[in-house]
């Protein structure tokens, strides 16, 4: 009998074989200090932008290094000089770029090894199959950023705004309501499938109510709408889902409106700041907006009570409002 039957027969080292020669079209010849000489580009700068990107250092004398590592140099060299990218920004701007394809690579490799894995028993995945799949996932991550730079382009295109400006918008955290609890409760792949369908269900939604979701961590998301209405419709069916959706958790919203600063794809300031402090003293399945955003609401449409001020990190008088819907006449 077969003492590994049951085992995939699949060698997690074929992948990185195969990633090295499709992704790379040769093997390591260059020192850093190579690189940097042939794209034109100071060795301390290099290194910096390495580090940014988030791998380990390498000694300049270490041949680890191909063309296409002097060719990504000399872009980023290029795009310097055309004053496309700033030099006091380029730290923020690589780090953002190097962070997003961090967790997207982590995804994709898991996700390619756990298929692949799956292989019968006595059987090898080809290699031509693991070399193919490679080159379609980079053909559809181009397709879609074009798509994604086409519909940003549009939305900020229509408002008149520069990619970063104070602008007017609501501002919402939605968050799972006893989250530490319940991954101490749930298995692994359980809590995988939930948070899987609250990021689903979330984009979703924020997507129909004209909004953007710019970010989400683990439990919580952070998303902008620019219609103060349509926000506050966005939040109140976030909290409504669960009580139709048994996937979707219990959550608790909160909203703020007011200047933000749109940067390298995140949001800053006062208003950002409110709506997550509104969002943690929020009850479950609840929504509590601030009163800049209360006033701009049609209270025809909304029932807006106000609330007992809490003090909370940063702000020792907020005032909450809580958001429910106008009572069927």
């Amino acid at each position: 009998m077969n003492e590994h039957a049951g085992q995939s027969a699949f060698d997690p080292s074929l992948l990185i074989d195969v990633a090295g020669e499709y992704l790379f079209d040769s093997a390591p010849t260059l020192t850093q200090r190579e690189v940097a000489d042939r794209a034109g580009m100071d060795l301390d700068l290099a290194n910096s932008l390495w580090r940014y990107l988030g791998f380990p250092e390498v000694e300049d004398d270490r041949v680890a290094f191909t063309e296409a590592d002097v060719e990504a140099l000399r872009v980023t060299k290029r795009l310097i000089d055309l004053g496309v990218l700033e030099e006091d920004r380029l730290p923020q701007f690589v780090r953002s770029l190097g962070r997003t394809f961090a967790r997207l690579a982590d995804w994709q490799t898991r996700l390619l090894l756990g298929v692949l894995q799956t292989a019968e028993d006595g059987e090898q995945p080809p290699l031509d199959v693991l070399a193919e799949v490679i080159p379609m996932v980079e053909e559809v991550q181009g397709y879609v950023w074009r798509r994604h730079l086409l519909a940003t382009a549009s939305r900020i295109a229509l408002r008149d705004v520069r990619s970063e400006t104070e602008r007017q918008l609501v501002v919402g955290f939605v968050d799972i309501v006893g989250y530490t609890s319940r991954s101490r409760q749930m298995s692994p792949r359980a809590l995988g499938a939930m948070v899987e369908w609250f990021e689903r269900v979330v984009t979703e939604l924020v997507v129909q109510h004209g909004g953007q979701v710019i970010k989400t961590i683990g439990d919580e998301a952070l998303f902008t709408v620019d219609d103060p209405t349509e926000g506050a419709l966005l939040a109140l069916e976030l909290v409504e889902r669960a009580e139709a959706d048994e996937q979707f958790p219990d959550v608790r919203v909160g909203l703020a409106h007011g200047p933000v600063l749109a940067r390298l794809g995140d949001v800053f300031g006062s208003t950002v700041n409110i709506a997550a402090r509104l969002t943690s003293v929020a009850r479950p399945a609840r929504v509590l907006v601030d009163a800049d955003l209360a006033e701009l609401l049609d209270h025809e449409e909304f029932r807006l009570r106000r609330t007992r001020r809490v003090s909370v990190k940063g702000y020792e008088h907020l005032e909450p409002w809580s958001l429910k819907r106008q009572r069927e006449r």
